[in-house]
């Protein structure tokens, strides 16, 4: 018999594996976040522009730190800060930073999760660039305690 969940005695006994896959599932619940993110591949944002370039014959780094990105908590409708650092190899194109600090700054009124906006950023990048390579790293401030770090990267052999 499996105790109470919050019973201390839970922490010290082994009640093997079918015991914490019961006490796991009783915990599982449906977030009331879903819901929340439907359509945010298809949000439309301001386009990213690019520019040509000069050097496709050489691997190269540009580093991007965008210090000043914010968006809207879906779920409470305050505000999210973080930095975001974009690192790519460039391949025929580059993006046009003007664009960019638009594109960034339009998050400013979207709610969305810390994931959703780095993964969406990395797409919209990959689209317009085709780069060799692209890493994405969004570090948010905390808030209640924890702060959120969401990676994600592009290589052309994986699965785009």
């Amino acid at each position: 018999m499996t105790p109470p969940l919050g019973d201390a005695a839970v922490l010290g006994e082994d009640f093997g594996r079918a015991g914490c896959e019961e006490r796991a599932a009783t915990r599982m619940t449906v977030s009331d976040y879903e819901g929340l993110q439907h359509g945010v591949r298809e949000l439309v944002l301001p386009a990213l522009e690019t520019w040509t370039n000069q050097y496709p014959d050489r691997d190269y780094h540009v580093r991007l730190e965008i210090p000043e990105f914010n968006c809207i908590c879906p779920k409470t409708g305050l505000p999210d800060f973080a930095t975001i650092i974009v690192d790519y190899v460039p391949d025929r194109l580059c993006v046009e930073l003007k664009s960019l600090k638009e594109y960034i700054t339009a998050f400013r009124h979207v709610g969305i999760f810390h994931e959703h906006a780095v993964n969406r950023i990395r797409d919209d990048l990959v689209a317009v660039l085709a780069p060799r390579a692209l890493e994405i790293e969004g570090s948010f401030n905390s808030r209640g305690g924890i702060r959120t770090g969401v990676r994600a990267e592009y290589r052309p052999s994986a699965h785009g």
